[in-house]
């Protein structure tokens, strides 16, 4: 973090446009945070989101080509307040939905299944590309992003010198594909996961507009991994689409000092992370650090534990607002700013979809019962919504049940509209007749100081079928502790803090929870691990 450089779509007048903004913020650092910018309230939302699809569309030309030419020209007497891009890092950047963390089964995997003809990579992973290119009778050519060569690949830095500035955008129609992401697979292999020009270039403007309520005057950090749809979400498409400013600060992995550090010496007002980044970073002593132009906080991924959001607020004196989402989607429901915050709750269904609890014949359930969280999708199916799974047709037809696509988790509504997580559907767990939900044991177990993290799965048993069994990372305080008694103790505390029935009969403590490269919890392999099945994620 000792170099900062400034990369902006067209205008090279950067400085200018930093010290206008950093005054800007300065002057506006005592606003409530909370209060929305795009709208007044909750209720207004359905109203306010009505996205136009015109029969062609392209991002790069529609949103980014319109924005460099708002900067080429003064508009309504003034330059846009900020850059497109603010790059921390001593290189330039090339964005691909692929993460630098794979391995040489994962890069394998994934050319053979896309049949891809070109990969972009840099000399980190460069090696592993070669170790299985072979095998990749799709695989025509390699470019490779350094200042040196490497024989059998095409130095991108050296051909770009060459590129013509003059540049013509292809006329895509609305409804053509423009991206594929990998889904995470914590429940199987990764699928492949299309999307077309509308339904992230147009769809994601719920994002921006309504959960991340950014506006031209923001600048947006979101440190997911760019392999991830989340990237696409708050690094590329909703901020743009707002007008907002991205901060990048690339860093070879996560690291809370990092973290901590660039949100206090630079001007971000909304920061993105996974749950499992807060839970880090809430371990730390925060008394050093000044975030002083931050104003908004969200998470996505997977549910953020209560007690992780109420110490994020005791030391920050930020809410943390929830969404929940899936590759296949934009943003399925959310906590709104000016909305009550339901700790534990997913928070109400975003305008883009009409949300439901639905049983086993497609039918909506009551008020706080149980069952699978699904988006209707008759008569109208809605823009921002996947058009299929590459090459695997019969899988995307298993995700649709009646009228409604089903999200794969199970979930309950209660009076207030707000939605609860229980668990992927795989993950419920059934005791003596009882369904327990993964989620609300994790929420409980953390809440106590010795759990740094837990993962709850379904174990055998030979009187009640299955029992709930957690593994558990402690703290560093609690490690030397006799195991015997921290397992009574946590087992108690769990009795304590939910109702009695769910408390982990068994616990396992471990150094570290298995987790997928976006930093998901893999309970599967664990649940596998259980049962003594074998459990492949790619």
């Amino acid at each position: 973090m000792n170099h900062s450089k400034w990369i902006q779509v067209t205008s090279p007048s950067l400085r200018h446009y930093y010290i206008s903004l950093k005054r800007k913020f300065h002057e506006h650092s005592k606003l409530q945070v909370s209060i929305p910018k795009n709208f007044k309230k909750y209720e207004d939302l359905r109203q306010l989101y009505n996205p136009h699809v015109p029969e062609y569309f392209n991002f790069a030309r529609d949103v980014l080509d319109s924005w460099s030419e708002k900067e080429k020209v003064k508009f309504n007497g003034h330059r846009p307040l900020n850059p497109a891009l603010w790059w921390v890092n001593e290189s330039g950047t090339i964005l691909i939905p692929g993460t630098s963390q794979l391995t040489a089964k994962d890069i394998l995997y994934r050319l053979q299944s896309s049949k891809a003809k070109c990969i972009v990579t840099d000399v980190s992973l460069a090696s592993l590309v070669d170790a299985v290119a072979s095998e990749c009778e799709f695989l025509k050519a390699k470019l490779l992003v350094s200042d040196k060569k490497r024989l059998g690949w095409i130095n991108i830095k050296e051909v770009s010198k060459s590129v013509s500035h003059e540049h013509t955008c292809v006329a895509t129609k609305s409804s053509d594909p423009m991206t594929i992401f990998f889904t995470s697979g914590t429940t199987g292999s990764p699928k492949m996961t299309q999307h077309t020009h509308s339904s992230f270039g147009i769809g994601l403007e719920v994002n921006g507009r309504f959960w991340l309520d950014l506006t031209p005057e923001d600048v947006m950090w979101n440190t997911s991994d760019t392999g991830w749809a989340k990237s696409a979400w708050s690094s590329i498409f909703a901020p743009w689409i707002q007008g907002a400013c991205v901060f990048v600060h690339q860093m070879p992995r996560f690291d809370s000092k990092t973290i901590l550090e660039t949100l206090s010496r630079f001007n971000i007002t909304t920061f993105c992370s996974a749950p499992t980044a807060y839970r880090m970073l809430v371990q730390h002593d925060l008394n050093g650090y000044s975030f002083k132009s931050l104003k908004h906080c969200v998470s996505a991924g997977e549910p953020i534990n209560p007690e992780v959001m109420a110490c994020w607020k005791k030391k920050t004196g930020l809410d943390i607002y929830d969404g929940y989402g899936q590759t296949e989607t934009v943003l399925i429901c959310g906590t709104f700013k000016g909305m009550k915050i339901k700790p534990g709750s997913m928070g109400k269904p975003s305008p883009a979809y009409d949300v439901k609890i639905i049983d086993e014949n497609g039918k909506p359930v009551p008020c706080e019962q149980e069952g699978d969280i699904a988006i209707r999708v008759k008569p109208t199916r809605p823009i921002s919504l996947f058009s299929g799974y590459i090459d695997d047709p019969e899988r995307a037809l298993l995700c649709y049940r009646g009228d409604y696509y089903l999200t794969g988790d199970r979930g309950k509504m209660d009076k207030d509209g707000y939605i609860w997580f229980v668990g992927r559907s795989d993950d419920v767990i059934l005791s003596s007749g009882y369904r327990i939900g993964p989620f609300e044991v994790e929420n409980a177990l953390i809440e106590h100081p010795s759990v740094a993290e837990s993962a709850v799965v379904s174990s055998p048993d030979p009187v009640r079928g299955e029992v709930v069994k957690a593994y558990v990372v402690l703290t560093p305080e609690y490690k030397l502790h006799d195991p015997k008694l921290l397992t009574t103790e946590l087992q108690n505390h769990v009795k304590k803090v939910t109702a009695p029935y769910k408390y982990p009969r068994k616990i396992e403590f471990v150094d570290q929870l298995p987790k997928t490269i976006s930093g998901k919890i893999i309970r599967a392999k664990l649940r596998n691990k259980e049962w003594g099945k074998n459990s492949n994620h790619v």
